[in-house]
C-alpha cells in the first residue's frame, strides 16, 4: 500500500487543483520591532526588527541556534520577549504593554514531527482547531481541506496509515484550515526523503499561495529558502546578517559569511592594487575595496571551466567524480595552498594527474574585504 501510495504522490497536487481552491484567508502583517530575548544567562535573539507583510513567505534560515526558532516561538506567544514588541496587524501582542495568549493571536503551527495525534483519525486531526465551530461546519470544512491537499479518501484512517508525504499534507490541512492570519512552519520537510521533499515544497507553496496566508518557514536548508521565499532572512547569533529577495541574497550577499551559507566557495587571498585584486589566477575587479585592502576573491565552482591544457590559467586536473549532470573536479593551481572546486559541465575527455587550462567566469566571482571574513 506504501509503495502505491508513494507512485501517486506527484498526482495528487493537480487532482486537488480541479476539486477546488482552498479559502483565502484574511493575511495579517506580523512586525518585530527592536525584539531581544534571553534564555537564563544567554542571548538567543538580538534587538531584531522585521516586517512580514501580509501573503508574504519569508524563509529564516542559518545555522543552528542562530534563534530562527525563537523567533517564531516569540510570534507564537510561546514565549515572551525580554525586551521589545510583537505586533500582529499593528496591534502588539507581546511587549511591556499587553501580552496576548496564543490562543487570540489568530497565528497557525505546523511542526517538523507533524504533532499529529495518533489516536485520532485524519479528519479528527484537521477538525482539532476548529472545535469553536457546531460539528457540522467544522467536519464540512476539515473534509474541503482534506481534499484540496488530496487525501479526502484517507479521512477515516489514522495517521501511522499513511506516508510521510502524507502525513506532512495532514499537519498542512490542519494549520490552514482555521484559515490563520499567519503560519509558521519550523522545519517542516526535515523529516522526508529528498525526493519526496522536493515535491512536497512545490505542493505546500502551492497551498501557502492559494490561501494567501502570511507565511514564515524556519529552515536550515538554503535551497529550500531560495526555492519558496519571497524574502529570505538569514540569521547568525541571533541577529539578521541580511534580508533580502532569493536573486538578492545569493546574487549580492551583504558578507562572505552570506556567500558561504548559499554556496560552497573556492577562497583566493590577494591583496588590492590599482582598483584590481592581485591573485594567483590573475587580476579581479576590486569594487569599493581601496587600495592595498586584504581581500578574499570567493568563486563558485561552476564559475571554474576546463580549457586544454597550454590555454587560460595552467593548472593540473587532481580528481574528476561523475554526479550526473555534472562532474565534480579537484584542480591544483600554482600559487594556492588548496586545489580548486570545480563543477564543470563540459567536461573533456582528460585523466586525473593530467595538465589542463582553467579559466574563471566572472559572473560567479564575488569579492570581500579579508578583515570581514
Amino acid at each position: 500500500m506504501l509503495v502505491r501510495r508513494r507512485r501517486e504522490e506527484t498526482g495528487w497536487f493537480r487532482r486537488a487543483i480541479l476539486r477546488g481552491r482552498t479559502p483565502a484567508t484574511i493575511a495579517a502583517r506580523l512586525t518585530y520591532e527592536h525584539v531581544t530575548h534571553h534564555y537564563g544567562q544567554v542571548e538567543a535573539v538580538s534587538d531584531i526588527s522585521l516586517d512580514v507583510a501580509p501573503g508574504e513567505i519569508i524563509c529564516l534560515v542559518g545555522h543552528s541556534g542562530c534563534g530562527k526558532t525563537t523567533l517564531l516561538r516569540l510570534a507564537a506567544g510561546v514565549e515572551r520577549p525580554s525586551n521589545g514588541r510583537v505586533l500582529i496587524n499593528d496591534r502588539e501582542v507581546a511587549g511591556d504593554a499587553q501580552f496576548v495568549p496564543p490562543e487570540h493571536r489568530g497565528i497557525g503551527l505546523m511542526f517538523q514531527d507533524y504533532a499529529l495525534f495518533p489516536h485520532l483519525t485524519n479528519l479528527a486531526n484537521v477538525m482539532f482547531g476548529l472545535r469553536s465551530l457546531p460539528r457540522e461546519d467544522a467536519e464540512r470544512e476539515a473534509r474541503l481541506a482534506l481534499e484540496r491537499v488530496g487525501l479526502a479518501e484517507y479521512a477515516d484512517d489514522y495517521p501511522h496509515m499513511l506516508s510521510g508525504g502524507e502525513q506532512q499534507r495532514i499537519a498542512l490541512a490542519r494549520a490552514v484550515v482555521p484559515r490563520p492570519g499567519v503560519l509558521l512552519m519550523d522545519e517542516p520537510f526535515s523529516g522526508l526523503d529528498r525526493r519526496l521533499r522536493d515535491e512536497m515544497r512545490d505542493q505546500t507553496l502551492a497551498v501557502l499561495r492559494d490561501s494567501r496566508v502570511t507565511s514564515i518557514i524556519v529552515t536550515h536548508d538554503p535551497e529550500e529558502a531560495l526555492r519558496m521565499a519571497d524574502r529570505i532572512v538569514l540569521m547568525r547569533n541571533g541577529r539578521i546578517v541580511q534580508a533580502d529577495t532569493p536573486d538578492g541574497i545569493y546574487h549580492k550577499p551583504a558578507s562572505l559569511f552570506a556567500a558561504r551559507f548559499f554556496c560552497e566557495l573556492n577562497e583566493v587571498p590577494g591583496t588590492v592594487v590599482g582598483g584590481k585584486i592581485a591573485t594567483s589566477l590573475g587580476h579581479f575587479d576590486a569594487g569599493n575595496l581601496p587600495d592595498g585592502e586584504a581581500a578574499v576573491v570567493a568563486i563558485r565552482p561552476q564559475g571554474i571551466k576546463v580549457r586544454p591544457a597550454g590555454l587560460c590559467i595552467p593548472a593540473r586536473l587532481e580528481q574528476r567524480r561523475f554526479l550526473g549532470e555534472v562532474e565534480l573536479c579537484e584542480i591544483a593551481v600554482n600559487g594556492l595552498d588548496r586545489p580548486l572546486k570545480g563543477r564543470v559541465r563540459e567536461m573533456m575527455n582528460v585523466s586525473p594527474k593530467s595538465e589542463i587550462g582553467i579559466e574563471v567566469d566572472p559572473a560567479e566571482v564575488l569579492v570581500f574585504a579579508a578583515a570581514g571574513a
